[in-house]
């Protein structure tokens, strides 16, 4: 089961990077990574408030899934 886990953490580690990754080359380039854009308040809309939401739900899988694993090699 171990081997399982391992592997789920990993496929779900490299999806959440990916869409992270999307996410910060759809906000406008390197000004929005170290705040130039924060200033101005904008409302999601579509494909960046799925994206948004999509990384919500890996990063809460990906602690769940992290969590299994550590209580599984015990």
């Amino acid at each position: 089961m171990g081997v399982y886990l391992n592997l789920a953490q990993i496929i779900i580690s490299v999806a959440l990077i990916v869409v992270i990754l999307i996410q910060t080359k759809s906000s406008g380039g390197l000004g929005g990574i170290f705040g130039g854009d924060g200033s101005v308040f904008r409302t999601r809309r579509g494909v960046e408030k799925t994206l948004f939401n999509f990384t919500i739900v890996l990063s809460v899988a990906f602690l769940a899934v992290s969590l299994l694993s550590a209580s599984a090699g015990k």
